[in-house]
């Protein structure tokens, strides 16, 4: 895949697969590409060249809103929840494309959504724009589940958190994982996704520079002394 702003390629000709069940972290420094890649996966900025395949479906050239329907969901850096909407009609906003979904079944997903948030739940009548930042950061990743992704992709959902607040997003994505759930997960905490990924790639200026499985990566000289601040 190509991706380019004008005349500049920011991704030149990526490959990366996410298999069912796994986390595949994608990891690098500002502005490797990683974003973009992202985003051209969502269809937000399709890719100049190259394709997206989505179980065996050719999903290049779709507006973004029908790629969501087709079960790939992202949670965008900076988290963009409705700060005006509570928390509740945030959530809401997350099934809106779920058209042919009765009320038994927005309702039971609410409720297991409730179940990973507690603190969600909590704050449930609370103006989005209210909350914590580790707060909204669980907002946006219980929205996206509200979707019923077959695919979730997460951008950077650490930036800015303390770390106890980190942990405790990492543990809802391996139980979000564990229910089946394939996660793409870019993060700049090239430790705590590599810890919790199967798999790895490195990127450097829009290119894969290194591929392998996470516990490898993590052992890599070139990966500890650039990503993991080791010598």
């Amino acid at each position: 895949m190509h991706v380019r702003y004008g005349v500049i390629e920011a991704v030149r000709g990526i490959n990366l697969s996410v298999n069912e069940g796994e986390v595949v972290a994608l990891i690098g420094g500002n502005g490797a590409g990683k974003t973009t890649t992202l985003r051209s996966i969502s269809m937000v900025h399709p890719p100049a060249q190259g394709q997206v395949f989505f179980k065996g479906e050719d999903i290049t050239g779709l507006k973004s809103h029908d790629v969501v329907s087709k079960g790939i969901v992202q949670v965008p850096e900076g988290r963009h929840i409705f700060p005006n909407m509570s928390v509740a009609e945030n959530l809401e906003m997350g099934a809106f494309q779920r058209k042919n979904a009765n009320k038994q079944e927005l309702q039971a997903d609410l409720e297991h959504v409730y179940e990973l948030f507690p603190r969600v739940k909590e704050r449930r009548k609370q103006q989005g724009g209210t909350l914590s930042g580790g707060e909204q950061q669980m907002l946006a990743i219980a929205r996206a589940l509200m979707a019923t992704p077959k695919l979730l992709m997460l951008d950077e959902p650490s930036m800015g958190l303390a770390p106890q607040v980190v942990e405790r997003v990492f543990e809802v994505i391996a139980a979000v994982n564990k229910e089946g759930i394939p996660v793409l997960l870019i993060e700049q905490n090239a430790q705590m996704a590599l810890t919790s990924a199967a798999r790895g790639y490195v990127i450097e200026t829009g290119e894969i520079v290194l591929e392998d499985e996470a516990q490898k990566l993590l052992g890599n000289d070139q990966v500890r002394k650039a990503y993991l601040g080791e010598e």
